[in-house]
């Protein structure tokens, strides 16, 4: 059983604590937050033992691992005192605001030895790796275009002096919140990005908060990409290609369709849909975190990918800000 510490109590933090509960691979003994009073009855209830700082939870050699659910700008600083500490860590995405903190997160945790992962849950659903394997295998023949689109609403919600709606914290609308997850996506599927065109808005929310995207893959194939925290939620992450199409529906990402191609567009070829009810993203990829520590193995999502999502990042950054596609810098970890 891995011993993890929770820093950050927020609605997400809560959500990661809360998903494994019932884990025999990982439980939460320890918490941190900024804001004690607004945690006191979640810890009181989950029997989780607060502490007043972060280095309280980096000299108890009782605790294995940290897990991080704070502010995107404190990921660089906390990752790499964690790094330094031996503890392994995972932190919630986006990993890095920029290439240059990327890197020296990187160089850190290899240096120390440590598991080090980034949360990004929807890889471990079902779902994905069915698409995953009619991408890889070349079921869906040679893939024209990915398109995804994540939506919600909790943008509305924010306030002024809520950290989430800093652009320091949450550039280009809603790419941190939710875009970093369907450019992550593309990346598992089609590779490095080499170009990338951005547009973001303000629509509803009191931040910037719809993005549009289109990517340029090396592999000739083209992404697209639509989120919003100001919109009717709704979820769709779609491939196309010349021998199948295949999609996963719903923010549970339950539901996944795959459509052979056909030639007789009178006969469209049958569906086949595949349901996955209940899975919980959140659990599994803790669970995940947990076996890499235990075997010490790196985390299943490579780093290097981690990376150069930072990459893509940065890109999209610098296209929203000059309104021109941007070519992206790719470096080597």
């Amino acid at each position: 059983m891995i011993n993890a510490a929770i820093v950050g109590l927020g609605w997400w933090g809560q959500n990661l604590v809360n998903a494994v509960r019932a884990s025999g691979a990982i439980r939460f003994t320890t918490a941190h937050t900024r804001h004690p009073a607004t945690a006191a009855a979640f810890c009181a209830e989950t029997g989780l033992r607060w502490v007043d700082s972060l280095d309280a939870i980096l000299t108890d050699t009782a605790i294995d691992a940290v897990v991080f659910a704070t502010p995107h700008s404190l990921h660089a600083d906390q990752v790499r005192r964690a790094a330094a500490a031996g503890k392994a860590v995972f932190v919630e995405k986006p990993f890095a605001l920029s290439v240059a903190d990327a890197h020296g997160m990187l160089h850190d945790a290899a240096r120390a030895g440590i598991v080090l992962a980034v949360g990004f849950n929807r890889r471990f659903h079902p779902s994905m790796a069915r698409l995953r394997e009619a991408v890889k295998t070349g079921a869906l023949g040679t893939i024209v275009t990915i398109n995804a689109e994540q939506t919600a609403l909790h943008g509305l919600a924010l306030t002024p002096e809520a950290w989430r709606a800093s652009p320091d914290e949450s550039p280009a609308g809603a790419m941190t919140a939710i875009g970093v997850h369907l450019v992550d996506g593309m990346i598992d599927l089609l590779g490095r990005a080499t170009e990338v065109q951005a547009l973001v808005t303000r629509r509803a929310a009191p931040v910037d908060d719809t993005t549009l995207l289109t990517l340029r893959f090396e592999s000739g194939a083209i992404g697209q990409v639509f989120c919003s925290t100001a919109a009717t939620p709704h979820y769709r992450f779609a491939a196309y290609g010349t021998e199948g199409f295949a999609e996963i529906l719903g923010h549970p990402m339950a539901t996944y369709r795959l459509v052979p191609a056909t030639t007789d567009h009178r006969r469209p070829a049958e569906p086949v849909v595949t349901d996955t009810v209940g899975f919980n993203m959140l659990t599994a990829e803790l669970e995940a975190f947990a076996a890499s520590i235990v075997a010490r193995q790196p985390f299943p999502t490579p780093l290097s990918e981690i990376l150069h999502g930072v990459e893509v990042f940065e890109a999209i950054l610098r296209s929203a800000a000059s309104g021109r596609p941007e070519r992206i810098h790719q470096s080597v970890a």
